[in-house]
């Protein structure tokens, strides 16, 4: 039952980086089945950001490797050299 308090409270989290641009909201985890360990934030983007000007996929949903996040608490803190579109990821 823990687990999805914890799961609830990081639902819709905003995602912001280093330099205080928004990214978007986070919208669920990628997590390594046998390790457990959280490989990826998934992040809905906000369309008004300076981060959706660089995504051309349609697609507004980015995979932001759990490595460029900084900080937690109020909101998700991301290293912005780290954020890699869709297209990057393939």
């Amino acid at each position: 039952m823990y687990k999805y308090t914890i799961a609830r409270q990081l639902a819709t989290k905003r995602v912001i980086t280093n330099r205080g641009d928004e990214v978007g909201k986070l919208i669920d985890l990628l997590v390594d089945e046998v390790s457990g360990d959280i490989e990826y934030l998934l992040v809905e983007v906000d369309k008004d950001s300076k981060i959706a000007r660089r995504i051309t996929s349609k697609d507004r949903v980015i995979q932001v490797p759990y490595s460029a996040v900084t900080a937690v608490s109020d909101v998700f803190i991301v290293d912005e050299r780290e954020l890699v579109s869709p297209q990057q990821q393939e």
